[in-house]
């Protein structure tokens, strides 16, 4: 039986994509220090992030921002998290393979074979894996996001709603196609 661990990062942020991530280890395969990435420290995450692309079938997907205010961030992110599934047993290509599918939370997308674990991420070194991958693959997408548009910080708070980043908002207002215009924070900020 193949065993999958499925997480996401970038549910709370007010800009970007909501990220899942799928991973399955190689028969008898083990990996030291996994836990819940929010945990780690950023050289942490980094270093497991490299081991787990190089040894583990791996995978992600995302929903984006237009996305997220069309259908909810819920349904975005169980959308995300389905087809970074898909996207995995793609890759690995064994059809005829009895999969099992562990999430992290409290609630499973439409995928066979799936249990949802509540904080499955520290007790679960497959959901932890996958916790490492969204949340680098996340992180490095804000630092990009940073690039263009520096006067946000989106590299420092990541889009959650810090206080530097509310200002920022305030100041320069969202940036279509990035900020999540459903969310509070933002929305009030539209003028009709």
């Amino acid at each position: 039986m193949l065993v999958i661990g499925v997480d996401e990062a970038g549910r709370g942020p007010l800009v970007g994509s909501v990220v899942a991530a799928a991973v399955a280890f190689p028969p008898g395969y083990r990996i030291d220090g996994l836990t819940d990435s929010k945990k780690l420290s950023e050289k942490k995450r980094e270093a497991l992030y490299k081991q787990i692309t190089s040894e583990c079938y791996w995978s992600f997907a995302q929903s984006n921002s237009n996305e997220i205010d069309q259908i909810n961030i819920l349904e975005a992110t169980m959308l995300a998290m389905k087809k970074a599934v898909e996207q995995l047993m793609l890759l690995i290509g064994d059809n005829n393979q009895t999969i099992s599918v562990l999430i992290d939370g409290n609630r499973c997308p439409d995928i066979e074979n799936c249990r949802a674990i509540v904080k499955g991420d520290l007790s679960e070194p497959i959901i932890s894996a996958a916790s490492i991958i969204a949340k680098v693959t996340r992180d490095r997408q804000m630092i990009a996001l940073d690039q263009e548009y520096p006067e946000y910080g989106f590299s420092k708070h990541k889009g959650y709603g810090t206080k530097a980043h509310l200002e920022a908002l305030a100041n320069f207002g969202p940036i279509k196609g990035q900020h999540r215009f459903t969310f509070a924070p933002v929305k009030k900020l539209i003028r009709p």
